[in-house]
């Protein structure tokens, strides 16, 4: 004979299982018909164009620092006083050689133990201020052109960037330091002694102008 417990539970399955039914299809009508927490869909073009391939050939051998102050004097008018910009300025200038000049014809075995390179030309890869590093002191005089005057006394330091590179000889140190650099290694690739000599523009004379 059954006892109470087990005939009350036989009388409540019906409706477990009716409210398990009711609750399973619940949870299918809401995944399909509401808001649920389905992320959105995101999608992406891309459409990337190479538009250049540069080769590279510059190796850097030499960086000079700069660091200076700059004063930017610009004349406005005869009746106001000029504008003036002060400027602490941190810069760098890179030498470098460019291998893509070199050719064939430019390297020349001589018997099984040397090989002479005529190497192109020291260049100023280039010259550029280092902003981080730098700023502006004092502004006078600048008329509501504050801007405009800084980015002249910017443009004007890095110009001279640049010439001050040259005058303390960065192409010089280049070709000092392909010596020191590059002989070496070379040297140790083609197991013969390295001559480094500079390579010449043979230019075709100018021929007399005809009458």
């Amino acid at each position: 004979m059954l006892t109470p417990l087990i005939r009350l539970l036989f009388r409540l399955l019906p409706f477990v299982l009716l409210l398990l039914v009711g609750w399973f299809v619940w949870r299918q009508v809401k995944d399909t018909f509401g808001p649920g927490e389905k992320q959105p869909e995101v999608i992406v073009n891309h459409n990337t164009i190479l538009t250049t391939v540069e080769e590279l050939g510059k190796m850097e051998l030499v960086r000079f620092n700069f660091k200076d102050v700059v004063e930017y004097e610009k004349d406005v008018s005869r009746w106001v006083p000029n504008s003036k910009v002060v400027l602490v300025v941190s810069g760098e200038a890179v030498g470098c050689l460019d291998f893509t000049k070199l050719t064939e014809q430019d390297i020349r075995f001589q018997g099984d133990s040397l090989v002479q390179i005529s190497m192109p030309e020291p260049e100023l890869c280039y010259y550029k201020i280092d902003h981080s590093k730098s700023k502006v002191l004092s502004k006078e005089n600048t008329y509501f052109q504050d801007a405009d005057l800084v980015q002249e006394s910017y443009r004007y330091a890095e110009a001279n960037v640049k010439d001050a590179a040259l005058e303390s000889g960065i192409l010089r140190q280049t070709k000092v330091n392909a010596e020191k650099v590059l002989k070496p290694i070379l040297e140790e690739i083609t197991g013969r002694k390295v001559v480094l000599v500079p390579k010449y523009q043979i230019q075709n004379p100018e021929m007399p102008k005809s009458r």
